[in-house]
């Protein structure tokens, strides 16, 4: 099982992701946190890192690299050469998603526009989560952070670049997921959501969740499952 956890700057993803490993293993079941790219040997990943992921909102380079020579490629190497622990469920810190939600809110970028055409180009996870919260929230939690980059500063203190995100994020990139929930880190606990997010990858798992296409985020924006 794949889960994938992502937003905006300072929405409390790792936070979360942290939260949802220990809610697994309080459950008996084996769970890894997981960040860059799902192929365990990807020829591109350490060559990706040079570049600078703070600017990419302003970069139609580091955006193309990326998308193309980073996620689209993953998602096919992925196939064959999946991410360790196997046994283990995969709790993904941030993925492609925000990259191509980042290229059309910094842009548009021609690579971030393709990505939101033709989603499926990207890895898909059983679930996603995508984390927002409230600008004056993310303002508190980047002031009590030690080191800041510009790409932080911008998703804070641009709130219209932070609209944009958030709408291409949920209604283009979302759809390719085969269960996704939207929800406002303020609302609760950390580990209150972990709660939730396993019972709903457990429910997606066994094929208990019903009719899932409310929860999916697809071509209408109000199909977005939010809490």
């Amino acid at each position: 099982m794949r889960i994938l956890v992502d937003g905006i700057d300072m929405a409390g993803k790792t936070s979360l992701v942290h939260a949802v490993v220990a809610e697994f293993e309080r459950r008996d079941i084996a769970a890894v946190r997981h960040r860059g790219m799902l192929a365990e040997h990807h020829p591109l990943e350490a060559v990706l890192r040079r570049l600078s992921s703070a600017r990419q909102p302003d970069s139609w380079w580091t955006t193309t690299a990326y998308l193309v020579g980073g996620f689209a490629l993953d998602a096919l190497l992925a196939r064959v050469d999946p991410p360790r622990p196997r046994q283990a469920v995969i709790v993904q810190d941030g993925y492609g998603d925000r990259t191509a939600a980042f290229g059309m809110a910094g842009g548009p970028y021609l690579a971030a526009a393709l990505a939101l055409r033709w989603p499926g180009l990207l890895a898909r996870f059983d679930l996603a989560v995508y984390l927002h919260a409230p600008p004056q929230v993310r303002a508190k939690r980047m002031a009590g952070r030690e080191h800041v980059d510009v790409r932080d500063e911008r998703s804070v203190e641009d709130v219209a670049f932070a609209e944009r995100f958030h709408a291409f994020h949920v209604h283009g990139m979302g759809r390719r997921h085969r269960r996704l929930l939207v929800i406002d880190s303020t609302k609760r606990r950390p580990d209150e959501m972990a709660v939730e997010i396993v019972d709903a990858a457990l429910r997606t798992t066994t094929g208990a969740g019903g009719d899932r296409r409310g929860e999916h985020a697809p071509k209408n924006p109000s199909k977005a499952r939010t809490s």
